[in-house]
């Protein structure tokens, strides 16, 4: 027996379709991408990546997430936790990879798989395996353990269960799919190891699976880490202490709900930023009769990331000697301001970029679907997915 989502009710089939409203204002948007759209797919890969370790105290600055993204090394990362930051990137590229294949199936062989890729580095952890024994999951803070997981005979039954319904063709919506699929993973389960973020892994896999968005897009994983304790909250109220799937999980389904919601409108707003400030930073880059190739990084450099030589030949796809070349031009004009020696030498924003960013900035939406007030708006023509 799994957990079976509820009754959806009407306030809750409004909030899905306000989300899917939202969905096709960002596709819209990203249907005809200029090349700003290329920092923006970057930037929420490497926020949904940072955000989900950070929930398991994996914390990796936003600078080393790009590096690992890009096949760099990291600036500052400890090995355990850059090896961490590697196996989860390394999964969450093939769930990308796996969004529109037209021989998908879900199976034992693809969960074991990306579980071992996020957990190769802890062969101790038995990567890739079912437990074989008891597990319980301790709230360090309140030094007592608050889950105590299925017994491990009933694992390999009970997650043949959960791929079976995956494998269905069902009238569920995908959002309420892919939240079920969390909780079940989750309640199961099955390793010694890693359950959350193949939980949320596999959330991200059924979401762009079902193409509610282009997948990068589609993660509510960046919601989550900034939500930590909401998150370990509504799943500890669903679970009530051990595996009980015939228990309600309204609010985890609501929970999520807000998680989309949420989420779909910091992507719009970035969408927006985005475009304004590269647009902003093209023209002073004409005016300068700099070669627009600079522009990815600049972009890049005004978000916030800092900039070495490889990113630069990575964005602009250059050669070494060129990126040095033209990293120095950037000094000079003002665009960038360098820091360290030549060899770890990095790039900051100027107070120009900066200012360009400030300028366009948009404060993260924290508006709750489900008040009366946001409730109202037009449905037709956006289907339920």
């Amino acid at each position: 027996m799994l957990f079976t989502g509820p009754k959806m009710l009407p306030t809750e089939m409004e909030v899905l379709i306000k989300i899917n409203a939202m969905r096709q204002s960002l596709r819209n948007s990203i249907s005809t991408p200029g090349r700003w759209y290329g920092v923006l797919r970057r930037a929420t890969f490497e926020r949904n990546i940072r955000h989900s370790n950070s929930i398991e105290g994996i914390n990796v600055t936003r600078d080393d997430v790009m590096a690992a993204i890009q096949d760099d090394e990291p600036l500052a990362a400890e090995k355990k936790e850059w090896l961490a930051t590697l196996g989860y990137r390394n999964a969450m590229t093939y769930v990308l990879q796996l969004a529109n294949d037209p021989h998908f199936s879900y199976s034992e062989g693809l969960i074991r798989s990306l579980h071992f890729m996020m957990m190769q580095h802890e062969l101790e952890r038995h990567p890739g395996r079912y437990r074989s024994g008891v597990i319980f999951v301790r709230d360090e803070k309140k030094q007592e353990n608050v889950y105590e997981g299925p017994d491990a005979e009933l694992v390999p039954k009970l997650m043949g269960e959960l791929l079976e319904s995956l494998n269905e063709r069902t009238g569920v919506p995908a959002m309420i799919r892919a939240a079920l699929g969390h909780l079940n993973l989750v309640m199961i389960h099955p390793f010694s190891d890693g359950n959350g973020r193949m939980a949320r892994c596999l959330q991200t896999l059924i979401l762009a699976r079902e193409q509610i968005i282009e997948p990068p897009f589609c993660s509510v994983e960046e919601y989550l880490g900034r939500f930590t304790d909401e998150y370990y909250d509504v799943l500890a109220e669903v679970g009530k202490g051990q595996f009980h799937p015939e228990n309600d999980c309204r609010k985890w389904i609501r929970f999520n709900l807000v998680a989309h919601y949420r989420q779909a409108a910091w992507l719009l707003q970035r969408s927006r930023m985005t475009q304004r400030i590269w647009n902003e930073v093209e023209v002073l880059l004409l005016r300068k009769s700099v070669n627009e190739r600079a522009l990815p990084a600049l972009v890049d450099a005004a978000f916030g990331y800092r900039i070495r030589r490889s990113h630069y030949m990575n964005s602009a796809e250059v050669s070494q000697q060129v990126a040095s070349i033209e990293l120095r031009s950037l000094v000079d004009l003002g665009f960038l301001i360098a820091e360290g020696e030549t060899r770890g030498r990095i790039y900051r924003a100027s107070d120009k970029l900066r200012e360009i960013f400030l300028r366009n900035y948009e404060p993260r939406s924290s508006v709750d679907p489900f008040t009366p007030e946001t409730l109202p708006f037009p449905t037709e023509g956006f289907p339920v997915k």
